[in-house]
């Protein structure tokens, strides 16, 4: 069995009430439902945080334990060295995920300190995007099984 995890930052707390005509209705928690009944053979851990330090934390903790990490760093994508150099720190794969298209937002957005430290990047296909990940991590050759 794959371990993955799926890691949210600020504000993806409020997914389902938070802007929908950006970000949807569906919650998060619901959304997770189906991405687990999708993948039934990958144990997926899920954490959100508002807290910067509480997100390095865990993907600290993520070593030797996850096969891959799906990543929305959110607002932390555009401003935080620190989450860059805790993905650059640990021997697990990232994926960085958004769910919408930062790149058609705000010019702040377009920044990602993160995307370089990342295996690859997601954004603006909604909540499908984890499952994309997840997918690309279930079908990768070169991650570790078990």
């Amino acid at each position: 069995m794959q371990h993955l995890a799926i890691v949210n930052g600020p504000n993806l707390n409020l997914l389902g009430v938070r802007e929908p005509h950006i970000y949807g209705s569906e919650t998060f928690e619901d959304y997770l439902a189906k991405l687990r009944t999708q993948f039934p053979e990958v144990d997926i851990e899920y954490y959100q945080s508002n807290v910067e330090g509480e997100l390095i934390n865990f993907l600290h903790g993520c070593m030797g334990k996850k096969q891959g990490i799906i990543l929305n760093a959110g607002a932390y994508t555009h401003t935080s060295i620190a989450l860059a150099d805790a993905i650059s720190a640990i021997n697990v794969p990232v994926v960085e995920v958004h769910v919408s298209n930062v790149l058609a937002r705000e010019d702040f957005r377009k920044t990602s300190f993160i995307a370089a430290k990342c295996v690859g990047s997601i954004s603006g296909l909604g909540m499908r995007g984890y499952e994309l990940a997840a997918r690309w991590f279930v079908g990768s050759e070169t991650l570790p099984k078990g």
